[in-house]
């Protein structure tokens, strides 16, 4: 199944058709970044690009149940309980040289910077339901007072940024 980035941006309502093919004619004249040329060309703001493309991740990656998974004790050891948390990130298992994280598509892209920025081998992202995200968290990286449904909530964050204050 394809999904293309213009494609998401049009089901969103922030280009058009049109728009979306003078942006392709110009990438392949340039070959630069689809999401970098609609900044450039149309202004869209950047954040906008990276939750268009959270959604194009999430429908092509694959959706799991964490409750179904075999869980690799040396992956969850990549990550801190505050780690999992703050970052809404549940390494499953490697598959290969990479390790396989599920998060959820609203956290995909703090998920991201965060796993290039600290884990300090490939990752791929699979997704998970919140609520399961937030069951397997509580199973895996216990925290008081933490419970499935903090996943969604606002609280976790700024929480975490009192505490890096």
């Amino acid at each position: 199944m394809e999904c293309r980035l213009g494609q998401v941006l049009v089901e969103q309502g922030v280009l058009t058709g049109e728009q979306v093919e003078s942006i392709l004619a110009r990438q392949k004249e340039t070959g630069e970044p689809f999401g970098l040329l609609c900044e450039q060309i149309f202004s869209i703001a950047p954040e906008t690009i990276e939750n268009a493309w959270a959604l194009q991740y999430a429908r092509l990656t694959r959706t799991i149940d964490p409750a179904a998974e075999t869980f690799d004790v040396q992956a969850l050891s990549m990550v801190t309980r505050r780690q999992a948390w703050q970052f809404r990130v549940l390494p499953v298992r490697f598959d290969g040289q990479e390790l396989m994280i599920a998060t959820t598509q609203r956290h995909l892209r703090r998920a991201l910077r965060f796993a290039v920025n600290v884990i300090g081998v490939p990752v791929f992202f699979v997704m998970a339901d919140s609520g399961r995200l937030g069951s397997a968290l509580c199973r895996h990286y216990a925290l008081p007072g933490f419970t499935p449904d903090c996943v969604d909530g606002d609280g976790l964050d700024h929480l975490f940024r009192r505490q890096a204050a």
